[in-house]
């Protein structure tokens, strides 16, 4: 790992950015705010941080049913594992396919799993106990991604760790600086912890049940749109012919709605994220494996947002396949658009 990598992530703090190397640099704007670290021993009224603290024997002491104060500890893992994460990608941006997975648009490069162990790692050694699911420990295809997240809940344990090491994969193969580290926690099925890392734009996005959401510790708020027509929309394109279908019909719909515009970013976490932080109104996609939502779901709900099944329109769980994410106002019109536009999940097609 270069020096430049280590720099860009760890030595950080309120009040300077860090450098971000050149072939990653975005163009700033009003909305970044400097990365803040991750200090869980303190918290007064002018702390941004919202960690808190904890006992004096450490995690090790912490009461695992305690959940205001395993919040603060998951969240402070969480923060501190994705920022080792991402001085990696910033090291290795453009790194080589090593294989494809489900299929040619599935990728794999070496720095995906040397992400996920890193993760795996920091959460083993705080949490022992805790269960974990990583994208990189799942076979490709839906139906491996619905029976892995399936079983844990059923039979795994109570926590639940459940982590996309780089959601984005394509656009870091090919240099475009749009993917992120997702972290979603889990208690007995019900989020408690999210953190999506943005090592390019050096943004930390985070939440806490009940406890808002988070941009690098300052506090965001979904948009403020009424309409469809104000919507910024965005949506995945599908790794399969069956989801692109799908995600096709739902762009025509919205522009025959219409929206203000329909984009697509390559990364779920990235566009979660920025649903909640009111950069756009919404996003859709029929077919996303837990470890792409959970954390991002978290954070719109937090953030004020809505997060529903697309199709049959209740709350979003971490089995949820198909679904919308919106800033709450348009929810109703965009979702009802969608559906009416003939957008269905991808186990639908199977069943013809």
């Amino acid at each position: 790992m270069s020096a430049a990598a280590v720099r860009a992530v760890h030595n950080l703090s309120p009040h300077s950015r860090a450098p971000i190397p050149r072939r990653a640099r975005r163009t700033p704007t009003a909305r970044r705010r400097p990365l803040a670290p991750s200090n869980a021993n303190s918290k007064g009224d002018d702390d941004p941080n919202p960690m808190g603290s904890f006992p004096e024997g450490g995690l090790a002491a912490l009461n695992q049913d305690d959940l205001p104060a395993m919040r603060r500890a998951c969240l402070k893992v969480a923060t501190d594992a994705a920022k080792l994460g991402a001085a990696v990608m910033l090291d290795k941006l453009g790194a080589d396919v090593v294989k494809t997975k489900a299929n040619a648009r599935d990728l794999l490069t070496e720095v995906d799993p040397e992400v996920q162990r890193i993760i795996e790692s920091s959460v083993v050694d705080a949490f022992p106990t805790h269960g974990f699911l990583g994208e990189e420990s799942v076979p490709g295809g839906w139906e491996a991604g619905s029976a892995a997240i399936a079983r844990l809940l059923d039979t795994g344990p109570d926590w639940l760790w459940v982590v996309d090491p780089i959601d984005g994969t394509t656009n870091f193969v090919h240099g475009v600086p749009l993917s992120a580290i997702s972290i979603g926690v889990a208690y007995k099925g019900e989020l408690q912890v999210g953190v999506i890392m943005d090592p390019f734009a050096g943004e930390i996005f985070s939440a806490c049940l009940g406890g808002g959401a988070h941009c690098n510790f300052a506090p965001m708020r979904v948009g403020e749109e009424r309409t469809g027509e104000e919507a910024v929309v965005v949506t995945g394109y599908g790794a399969t012919a069956e989801s692109a279908d799908a995600m096709l019909k739902g762009m025509k719909a919205l522009t025959d709605l219409p929206v203000r515009s329909v984009r697509m970013l390559g990364s779920a976490a990235i566009m979660l994220a920025w649903v909640a932080a009111g950069r756009l109104t919404a996003y859709f996609e029929c077919d996303l494996n837990a470890w792409d939502t959970a954390a991002g779901a978290l954070l719109v709900r937090e953030a004020g947002g809505k997060m529903t099944d697309l199709i049959a329109g209740g709350d979003y769980d971490l089995k949820t396949r198909a679904i919308v994410a919106s800033n709450g106002a348009t929810h109703d019109e965009l979702r009802k658009c969608l559906v009416d536009g003939g957008v269905r999940p991808l186990a639908d097609y199977f069943e013809e």
